[in-house]
């Protein structure tokens, strides 16, 4: 009996040992500027991250692979240490901090822009004004005129999230709500089909996918009323940043790698000035405006010749 117990022990430390290697091996190869390591983005976000990681890369001897997922499927994996960078929508909950707070691990959370949920109807629909009312009304199973279906990119993904808990919705109706796989398909069935209302993130209106430039055409972005003063918005930068616009959100960059590697050095980079300047040109709205120098000069040179 004692012989298999020196076993079970000799095999446990064993195995100890190999994942140490393994996670040191991993380590050495991945560093704060270089290597290679994988990141989860919502799908919602994806221009967005595929731009930083372009500019990231050209700078940098590193290679970021990105996996666009819905919401609940990035948290699963997320668990399941598929990877250990994410973009989120939202911070992590509390069951889920304690979760990686008993691995040891004490994620950093890095919030980097603010962006928006956009409401696109077929450009046929010369009705461009829209409450959160008659939305909510629809995923509660009250059907109403203004709207024949509304159009999500997943049921499990972060904008059926997000007006769920704005509505207080715990299950919706059964006909009425439909979904896809990706924002591009939401875009293109709206452009095709009259009375629908698709809900994407607004960061595939401000920089298109090349599939999906011809549909933007033959969509309108409708304005949403914000409650506070009974006026409508649409989802510009500027009324995202003045918090005009009622369907904004922020954005997060979430590391649990445990170590100094591509990890920290992607949210620094996001969070400096070329990663917010690159979130300003997107359209969307940066935690921290990028700084301009302006030179001041005594005199002013004219080069013209005159005539």
């Amino acid at each position: 009996m004692r012989k298999y117990s020196h076993i079970l022990v000799f095999a446990f430390f064993t195995v100890l040992v190999i994942n140490c290697k393994r996670n040191d091996v991993k380590q050495e190869k991945e560093t704060f500027l270089e290597g290679e390591t994988t990141i989860l983005v919502d799908e919602t976000l994806k221009p967005i991250i595929e731009d930083q990681v372009q500019i990231f890369e050209s700078k940098y001897p590193a290679k970021i692979n990105i996996i666009a997922k819905s919401e609940a499927e990035i948290i699963e994996s997320f668990v399941k240490d598929s990877s250990r960078l994410a973009v989120l929508t939202r911070t992590l909950t509390k069951k889920e901090l304690n979760y990686f707070e008993s691995k040891k691990l004490f994620p950093k959370i890095t919030p980097f822009a603010k962006d928006a949920i956009a409401l696109i109807s077929n450009a046929n629909n010369k009705d461009t004004l829209i409450t959160l009312k008659e939305v909510l009304d629809f995923m509660k199973g009250e059907k109403t005129s203004k709207i024949k279906g509304l159009v999500f990119d997943d049921l499990n993904s972060s904008t059926v999230r997000y007006f769920k808990e704005l509505g207080n919705i715990e299950s919706l109706p059964g006909d009425g709500v439909f979904s896809f796989k990706s924002s591009n398909e939401v875009i293109h069935y709206v452009a095709q089909n009259d009375g629908m209302i698709g809900i994407i993130g607004i960061n595939y209106i401000f920089e298109p996918t090349e599939i999906s430039k011809q549909d933007i055409k033959r969509i309108n972005v409708l304005n949403v009323q914000n409650v506070t003063d009974s006026k409508y918005y649409g989802p510009t930068q500027n009324n995202i940043a003045e918090g005009k616009y009622p369907l904004a959100r922020d954005l997060f960059i979430v590391n649990a790698q445990g170590f100094s590697g591509l990890g920290m050095g992607f949210s620094t980079f996001v969070k400096g000035d070329v990663g917010q300047r690159i979130v300003l040109k997107s359209g969307l709205v940066p935690v921290l405006f990028p700084s301009r120098q302006i030179r001041i000069r005594k005199t002013i040179n004219n080069d013209k010749k005159a005539n």
